[in-house]
């Protein structure tokens, strides 16, 4: 499934209404916290930015139990709610308003061509009218939004318009989480648009321009692993496999007869027997470096005339040593382990040994928090 190239954002207004709204930088941004629900955990993180400079004011990661997410779906908005909270709290961060994102599944983004002159009403009647061509839902099931790019190349009585559609309870989960933890939902943006705007923090950490360049950021999660194909700083391509670090804790509780749990905190801290990376780890390995191949390998058969300049790994198996000079030996293309803060300032109450330790994981959070500076 191919993205495109501008930003979702969601406004949501909790217990009236929710309003899509793609950004069209119209007024200064207010400061928001970027808040990552993933199936494992909730990442909070919070920016500043003095002239060209960002320094981390505050982060969290905070664990989720089991199956309070499922499929990035919220599945108990109390206990996600209380987590969320707590991680507030812990930050020690005065902001109130938040970012969030939906991702896979649940969120559509289609370019259409519409004839040129419409207004805003006249495009939502459009949208409304041909709902059943443009989104698979009814449209009373979703919220929506469109921005107005340009002149459509083939026909200058029409323009191309970028519809954005997510449905609608996807959002209220997650506006409503968040109001229980004390933050008002200011935006709601797209996965892999908030990789996308990360990227300008991971591109500082390459040895050479991104200009005409074919990155792939390939983020391996707890479940999924997505794939993003960025051209030019822009993402051009997207997917996602089903594949995790959940499958080595799972290999590792089999193998030494653990709990999941258990497994999970060895995973993390080590103490393993020491076949561990024998007969464990080393084939987890090739099986990731299999998916990256995989990955490759679908995105080469819709772009026959592209090839990958580099690979960055984010995600927590990023953590896995040497795995990105495994992947280099494999694909044979320069590769990088994901560090949005490269060249960042901390503030006083950041520990920068965990910090490094989780800024593999970091990218949509990142994405998120970086929504407070779109108009400088």
């Amino acid at each position: 499934m191919n993205w495109f190239k501008e930003k979702l954002s969601i406004e949501s207004r909790f217990q009236q209404d929710f309003t899509l709204k793609l950004p069209r930088f119209c007024k200064k941004q207010t400061a928001v916290l970027g808040i990552d629900i993933t199936t494992t955990v909730v990442k909070l993180l919070e920016l500043s930015k003095q002239g060209n400079h960002y320094t981390v004011e505050s982060y969290v990661v905070a664990p989720l139990p089991r199956d309070a997410v499922i499929d990035k779906h919220i599945n108990d908005i109390e206990i996600i709610g209380d987590v969320i909270k707590k991680a507030v709290q812990s930050s020690g961060t005065n902001l109130k308003q938040a970012a969030v994102a939906v991702g896979g599944s649940s969120v559509m983004t289609k370019w259409i061509t519409l004839p040129a002159g419409l207004t805003d009403d006249e495009i939502v009647e459009e949208i409304q009218f041909e709902a059943e061509q443009y989104i698979p839902y009814g449209i009373d099931e979703v919220n929506f939004d469109f921005v107005v790019q340009n002149e459509n190349e083939s026909d200058s009585n029409q323009v191309n318009v970028l519809l954005a559609a997510s449905r609608k309870e996807n959002i209220e989960n997650r506006v409503a989480a968040l109001t229980k933890a004390n933050l008002k939902v200011k935006i709601v943006d797209v996965e892999a648009f908030a990789i996308e705007n990360a990227f300008v923090l991971l591109a500082n950490q390459l040895p050479y321009s991104v200009e005409n360049k074919t990155i792939l950021v390939i983020e391996i999660g707890a479940n999924l692993t997505g794939v993003h194909v960025l051209y030019n700083s822009r993402v051009i391509y997207t997917r996602e496999q089903n594949f995790g670090g959940k499958q080595l804790t799972e290999d590792i509780q089999r193998a030494y007869n653990l709990s999941y749990e258990e497994a999970g905190i060895s995973k993390k801290l080590g103490g393993l027997p020491d076949n561990y990376e024998s007969d464990v780890l080393e084939p987890f390995k090739r099986n990731m470096v299999q998916q990256i191949q995989r990955a490759v390998q679908f995105f080469a058969v819709s772009n026959v005339n592209r090839k990958i300049d580099s690979v960055i790994i984010a995600g927590g198996c990023a953590s896995i040593v040497d795995v990105d000079k495994l992947v280099s030996q494999v694909l044979g293309v320069p590769t990088y382990i994901a560090n949005p803060f490269v060249n960042m300032a901390l503030s006083s109450r950041i520990n920068p040994i965990a910090l490094s330790k989780d800024a593999p994981t970091m990218l949509i959070a990142s994405g998120l928090a970086l929504r407070s500076f779109d108009n400088d």
